[in-house]
Parts: C-alpha cells; sequence; structure tokens
C-alpha cells in the first residue's frame, strides 16, 4: 500500500536530542557506541563475539526451552531459540512493559521494527544467524501505567489492588474489563477475533506475563519472535557478578552522574537519576529498594536486613530476588543476550545514552541503540479526503492552531499574511530611530513605542481577519479538523495514543503484514502509511 516518509525533525514529536542522534552530532558521540547504519554491524559482531561466553548461550537456550513448553510457537520461533546455541547466532531486542491488551499502538512498531532488522542483517551477514527479541518488563512495579488502553476515545481501565512485580499479578477481575471491552467491539469477524485473542489471553492464564506473552506470541510468532521472560532464577545467576558489585562499590550512580552531568552541560534534561545501590528485592507482592544503613544492608518498609556476608550469600542462593532497576536492566539483557543492538522509543534511547560508561565499568560491550519505527496508519478514505482537501503529509502534522491557521490562509480569497506590511512598517522606523538620534536621544523610546503599538496593530488586525474568516470557512475547518482528529487522537501521535485493536477493526489480517512490509527500520524517518 502507498506509503510516505517525513524526517522525525519536520514531525514536531520529537526532542532536540534525538534529532541530533539521527544527525549523528558529534556531541552525542560520546554517548553511545556505534551508529546503527547496516556497515556498522560488522564491528559490532566481532565485538560481542569475543565477550559472550557459550555457556551463556547454553543456559539461556535451556530457560527458553523450558518457558516456551506450553506455549504454540510456530516453528520459526522454534528453530530460533534452538538457533542461540549457535556462536554465530546474535540478537536484536527490544522491550516493552506488560501493557494492557499491549497498551499504544507502537508496541507493535517496536517488535517490527526488531523483526525487519534482523531479516535486514541476515541478508546483509548471511553467514550469520539474527533473532529478534521482545523483552517482557515483567518485573516493573508501576500497575497505573499499564492497567489500561484507549479505544476510539474512551479509556478501557482494568482496576485492583496492585504491589510487587506486575508479571507476578494474577489476572482476577479482566473478566468484567473483558465484558466492557466486548461491547465496544461491536460486531463483525475482525470484533470476533479481537475477543477471542482478550479471552485466551486474559482469561485462560493465571498471571500478567503469561497474559502478555500469550498476545505477543499470537500476533508474532510467524516472524520468528522469541518472548524472553527475564524474572528467572537460571538467567539472574548469570548477573550474579554484577549484582555483586553493585552491592559492594556501588559503581553505577558514580559512572551515570558523570554522565549526567556531560548531558546536562549539553542542555539536554536527564531522564533517570540513579541511586547508591540499583536494585530492588522481590518476592511475592514485594518490589522494594535495598539500601545500605550503617554498614547493614535493609529491605525499605519491610523488616528484611542482612549483613555483608549475609546479603552476598542471599545473592548465590535466592538471585531471583534481586531484580535490576532502570539503570541495571539494560546491563542485565546485554549480559544474557548475544545482543547487537536495542530498539526504543525516544524516551528510552535517552536514558540509555546515560548508561554507557557504567556498562564499560561492568566490562560488558554496549549495543548499538535505533530509534523504533514511527508510523500514522491512515485508512484510503481518510487519504483521499486529505487529498481532496489539499491538505500534505507535512501538515497534518502541524499543531492543531497552526494546522488550522495554514489551512484558512492557504483557502481563504484574501491575503491575511500581513508580515511583508509589518516588515515593511519596522523598515519605515528605522529611519524614524535615525532622526530621533540626531534630534535628541530621549525620543528614541518614544520611537519605540510607536512602533510597538502600530506593529501590534497589524498582528490584531491579522488575528481579527484570521478569526473572521475561520467563521466563514466553518464547514472546511471543521472537515479538516475532524480529520486531523482522527488521526491525531488528543492531539498526539496515533501511536501514543491508539490501541492496535481499533485498527484491527478496521485492516483486521492486513494490519501486521502492512507493517512488516513497509517498516524500514535503518531508514530514520516517520512513515505515513495508506492501508
Amino acid at each position: 500500500m502507498p506509503s510516505d516518509c517525513i524526517s522525525f525533525k519536520d514531525t514536531g514529536y520529537f526532542s532536540q536530542l534525538i534529532c541530533d542522534y539521527l544527525a549523528e552530532a558529534e556531541t552525542l558521540k560520546p554517548f553511545y557506541n556505534r551508529f546503527p547504519k547496516l556497515e556498522n554491524f560488522k564491528a559490532q559482531i566481532e565485538e560481542k563475539s569475543t565477550s559472550f561466553k557459550q555457556e551463556t548461550r547454553t543456559i539461556l537456550v535451556d530457560v527458553l526451552k523450558k518457558q516456551y513448553k506450553n506455549t504454540e510457537a510456530s516453528q520459526a520461533t522454534l528453530d530460533n531459540i534452538t538457533a542461540l546455541k549457535d556462536s554465530k547466532t546474535f540478537t536484536v531486542t527490544t522491550g516493552h512493559q506488560l501493557n494492557l491488551f499491549t497498551g499504544p499502538l507502537y508496541f507493535l512498531h517496536k517488535i517490527v521494527s526488531t523483526i525487519n532488522l534482523a531479516k535486514q542483517l541476515k541478508a546483509e551477514y548471511p553467514e550469520n544467524n539474527f533473532v529478534p527479541i521482545y523483552w517482557m518488563a515483567s518485573e516493573d512495579h508501576d500497575f497505573d501505567e499499564i492497567n489500561y488502553f484507549n479505544f476510539k476515545g474512551k479509556k478501557i481501565q482494568w482496576n485492583r489492588d496492585a504491589s510487587g512485580a506486575v508479571g507476578e499479578l494474577n489476572t482476577q477481575g479482566l473478566e468484567e474489563v473483558f465484558n466492557t471491552f466486548s461491547k465496544e467491539l461491536g460486531v463483525g469477524r475482525n470484533a470476533d477475533t479481537l475477543r477471542k485473542l482478550f479471552k485466551n489471553a486474559y482469561l485462560k492464564h493465571d498471571n500478567l506475563a503469561k497474559a502478555t506473552k500469550y498476545i505477543a506470541n499470537n500476533l508474532f510468532a510467524d516472524y520468528g519472535l522469541v518472548i524472553v521472560e527475564a524474572n528467572n532464577k537460571e538467567l539472574k545467576q548469570l548477573f550474579i557478578p554484577h549484582v555483586e558489585k553493585e552491592l559492594i562499590e556501588q559503581i553505577s550512580e558514580q559512572k551515570v552522574l558523570e554522565t549526567n552531568a556531560k548531558i546536562e552541560a549539553l542542555d539536554f534534561g536527564i531522564q533517570v537519576n540513579p541511586r547508591a545501590i540499583n536494585l530492588f528485592y522481590i518476592t511475592k507482592n514485594i518490589r522494594e529498594r535495598i539500601v545500605l544503613e550503617n554498614g547493614i544492608y535493609k529491605v525499605l518498609n519491610t523488616n528484611i536486613s542482612w549483613s555483608k556476608s549475609e546479603i552476598l550469600k542471599e545473592v548465590h542462593d535466592f538471585p531471583e530476588h534481586f531484580s535490576p532497576n532502570v539503570i541495571l536492566r539494560p546491563l542485565y539483557q546485554e549480559v544474557i543476550l548475544p545482543n547487537l543492538c536495542y530498539i526504543g522509543g525516544g524516551g528510552e534511547l535517552a536514558y540509555w545514552f546515560q548508561l554507557k560508561s557504567n556498562f564499560e565499568a561492568h566490562n560488558v560491550v554496549f549495543p548499538m541503540l535505533l530509534l523504533r519505527n514511527s508510523v500514522l496508519i491512515k485508512t484510503k478514505q481518510q487519504a483521499d479526503k486529505l487529498v481532496k482537501l489539499n491538505i500534505s503529509n507535512k501538515d497534518i502534522f502541524l499543531k492543531r492552531e497552526s494546522f488550522i491557521n495554514k489551512k484558512v490562509r492557504t483557502i481563504s480569497n484574501i491575503d491575511i499574511d500581513f508580515s511583508e506590511q509589518i516588515n515593511h512598517l519596522k523598515n519605515q522606523f528605522k529611519d524614524l530611530y535615525e532622526l530621533a538620534k540626531q534630534t535628541d536621544d530621549s525620543f528614541v523610546g518614544a520611537v519605540s513605542a510607536q512602533e510597538k503599538k502600530q506593529v501590534n496593530g497589524l498582528v490584531n488586525l491579522e488575528k481579527r481577519l484570521l478569526t473572521a474568516q475561520k467563521r466563514k470557512l466553518k464547514d472546511q475547518v471543521e472537515r479538516m479538523t475532524d480529520l486531523q482528529n482522527q488521526l491525531f487522537p488528543n492531539n498526539s501521535l496515533q501511536e501514543r495514543n491508539t490501541n492496535f485493536s481499533e485498527l484491527y477493526l478496521e485492516f483486521g489480517t492486513e494490519l501486521i503484514p502492512e507493517l512488516v512490509k513497509n517498516l524500514e527500520p535503518l531508514k530514520g524517518e516517520f512513515t505515513v502509511l495508506t492501508i
């Protein structure tokens, strides 16, 4: 289907930090390893090859086979799991929270970006294998961030008390959510498919991690996607040396704070701040920070405490009880996966930039960082309306007021742009300033005040004429804004607001294959796709 691209910068929805990264600005090069270009993966493969142990591959494959024991996996996925034992196999990884029914649409875009990059790397480096990985953020604890999704302007929400790691949450209460969602879906084959997917995921699995894995596998198994549930004792045993280093040396805080200062010196904001110990202690219904006070390690809001020797014994006996926070989670990922590249959104990449020096301190290879594909999906009907209204893809990304003003000026039969008159007026006042200086400097202020008054008068007149034209062209303005509202719900990007189910109702089984067909992860542009 037709697709077009617009630069991330021109969308107006991406930070200066991300735009500078995409432009390969020199100032940002100290904060990442290699820029994600196809030719740069050769060196990344070589670097990861020399550091990743065969023993780790064996454990990873054994764990994944156990995790997939009760999953109806495709042959492509099973083959990819087996391939991970081979020293010539590497991963491309994305991660996401366990949002209810996948949350915002970009869940799909992240995974498709990962699948397509793995395919592209295989074509370029056929002697190697590349496996797309979805890392489930099952150890997160912020239930309020994941307990809802938006559907046709309504918030479908799961209300319950929650504590501990969200992956362990039982699915109690989701039958009520299913009934609400089912009524909103209406009738039809696509609606029935979505009902079945929701019901099988949440009403036939006993926790959120299993339910989310079911959905991701159902949607993407045919593409060989491998889903990693990292909250696992055997995988965490591989991370023990880094947990010990964090507890004893507390080096992460120092390294990340040093990097943060350098990023702030470039006038960019900081996404995350480190703590002295960047670990949680997790058991059933508990996920609390570990702190060191007067030589004693404590778990906040509990009575649990250890001496140094006791906590190190706990780490070796029960590594599954130690959960990395946002600072250490990426490190854990790169320790247990033969990973080359992490694919994430702008906010994710921004915090990965803070972590490179900490990776170096732990002697772990820092992955390449790739901004995920972003997509605006239009129906043919919407695309036709845009053409009829003479609205370009670049126009549709304008913020609401700018969009309306630009289009009213375009379709109006009178010129409502007074910039030429204002510039002419300012040029006239230049002569008056010279005259005032030659007469008496005290008159300069009076001339300035008069200039400001007259310029403001023209600006206000332009606004009044524009408002009058908006009223006169009310029907056309409403058609344009209604169309923009459909594509940019709540004045935000479609992918950050709309759930995939809304588009699945429209496109059905076409949706994901069209994304796979059209998204080019290394292209570095925002995709506008008509299906």
